[in-house]
Order: structure tokens, then sequence, then C-alpha cells
């Protein structure tokens, strides 16, 4: 039988950790997909990869066989489509840029426009990833460069530049219990049900759900989202509050909803990044285009912020 590369990368992320949650997070998935996934490409093998036993995970002789010409195999397609993707836009000329939330979006324009006047060959396309993508394309290669929300996962394989940071403010119904007080802390929202990114976030979703400032207290999921748009919708529905940007609270204000500073919580961070392995002068052009912007255009004169 032929596999699917994506099937032989959940293969070699599951051989690595030895832990199927640790390569559902890593790969960006739920874990429960990745387990079905692995019985499916054991059953399409006719042999098994893994033992599993007491919740622990090891290679079989045949897995461990297989992981080292698999790791080779994909080594080699990662290089030869990075070179090929490569070769391809230079001659179309075009760099693919992702992005999560509108928020920016001056700050988008900005960076376009000022890179357009140094390289007016050269076409720039903007696309929108879910948070379910945290890396905003550049994961898969369909962005060349991202602007993003800090934290991102994968960090060794990617560079990021910080362009601003925005306070933290959270979003309630109007007649939330602390609906009427002037800002709020941390500890005030620690029983509160959150509205959460997708599993497949990462570290994305644990900053958003203030994880490192609840002292173990464990948090409550009240529903889970991929959009700003489904977040405040959440919050209509009273189904959990959630935390988000300055910027992101101005932009998609709406009736039902108000939003208040959390005043103990540092400030989210949006960032340009770029893989480690793009060594081109032209992504790095983009990337100082793009500070360049957030230097000459802070918040308060785009109009909108991070």
């Amino acid at each position: 039988m032929d596999a699917h590369l994506r099937d032989l990368r959940y293969f070699v992320a599951v051989a690595e950790e030895l832990h199927f949650t640790r390569a559902a997070e890593r790969l960006h998935i739920s874990q429960p997909a990745l387990s079905k996934q692995i019985r499916q490409l054991e059953r399409d093998l006719g042999f098994q990869l893994f033992e599993r036993e007491h919740r622990q995970v090891a290679l079989t002789d045949a897995g461990s066989l297989l992981l080292a010409q698999t790791r080779e195999l994909l080594d080699h397609w990662d290089e030869t489509l990075a070179e090929a993707t490569r070769v391809a836009r230079e001659a179309a000329s075009l760099l693919h840029i992702g992005f999560q939330t509108s928020v920016a979006g001056p700050l988008y324009q900005a960076a376009v426009s000022l890179f357009r006047k140094r390289h007016s060959n050269w076409s720039v396309e903007l696309k929108l990833h879910s948070w379910a993508d945290p890396t905003a394309g550049l994961a898969d290669r369909s962005s060349d460069v991202a602007f993003v929300w800090l934290p991102l996962p994968g960090r060794p394989q990617l560079h990021s530049q910080v362009l601003r940071h925005e306070p933290r403010r959270v979003a309630l119904w109007p007649d939330h219990r602390l609906a009427d007080r002037g800002e709020l802390r941390i500890a005030d929202l620690l029983d509160e049900p959150f509205v959460a990114l997708p599993a497949a976030a990462g570290p994305a979703r644990d900053f958003w759900l203030a994880l490192d400032n609840r002292d173990s207290h464990p948090v409550r999921i009240g529903a889970q989202v991929e959009t700003p748009d489904e977040a405040f919708e959440a919050v209509a529905a009273r189904q959990g509050v959630v935390l988000l940007s300055e910027g992101n609270a101005e932009l998609y204000s709406r009736p039902g909803i108000i939003t208040l500073p959390v005043i103990d919580l540092t400030p989210a961070e949006l960032a340009i990044a770029w893989r480690t392995d793009d060594r081109r002068p032209i992504t790095l052009e983009f990337v100082d285009a793009a500070q360049q912007a957030a230097a000459a255009y802070p918040s308060s004169k785009m109009g909108t912020s991070s």
C-alpha cells in the first residue's frame, strides 16, 4: 500500500515522543484524531507500529525499522518541496503572507505598501488563517511570512520579531456579575468558564487561557472556537468569557458584549514570523518592511491596533 505523507509524519511524531498527547500537540491536532490515524496506518500496513501497555508507548521491531527510512524519506521530501516552492514562487515573484485576525489590518497594508515600493515586480497575497493554525501557514509552507500572536509552537523552526504589545482584556456579557467593575485581575476570573482556542493552537491556547497566571487553579472550558467571531458569539451565548487583545476588543466590538482590562496579565505580542530554513533575501525584505511599518505607525495612529 502507499502511505500518505501526512500519516508518515504522524508516525514519526509519535515514534519520537512515545506519547500520543505530546505528539498531537506537536502536530497541532487532537489526540483522538492522531490515535485514529495511527490505527488506520497500522491497518493499511498490515502490521503494528507501536506497543501500547498501561499508557506506555513503545515501537515494535517493525516500527523501529520503518522509522529510520521514514525520517530519511520525509527529510528528502521536505528539502525537495522547499526548493521547488522557492523556485516556483521566485519565478512568479509572489510572496504569501499569512495572518490570523484583521486587527492589525492597517499595519499589514502599510507593510505590503512599503515592500511593494521597494520591489514593484513582486506580488503579495494575504491569507487569513484560523486559530487552529497558530503559525498562520508557516508550518505547512502555505505562507512565506506571517503576522502571528506569540507564543508560537515549533520555535526552533521559526524566527519571529515582535511588532507590537497589546494589553489583554476580557469579554463579558453586560449583566455578568463582574460587568460593573472598572478593571479586573485574573483572580476575579479563575472560576469562570472560558472560551478556548482549539487544542491544535498549542501554547497560544494556554496563553489566552492565562494558564501561567492561575497558580494551578484548573481552567473550565465553556466553548472552543477558531475565530474571533466565534469567540464573541460564544460570549454572547453566555458559554464563557474570553481573553483578547485590546485591538481585538475594539475591532470586534458589538452590542451585547463588553470588555474590561485585566491589569495583572502580561501584554499580548503581535509578531512577524518566518521559517529558519528560508534564507531568501526577499523574505527578510518583507520582515524589514513589517518592522518599519510598525515603527512608523504605532497602534494609536493606525485606527486599530494589534
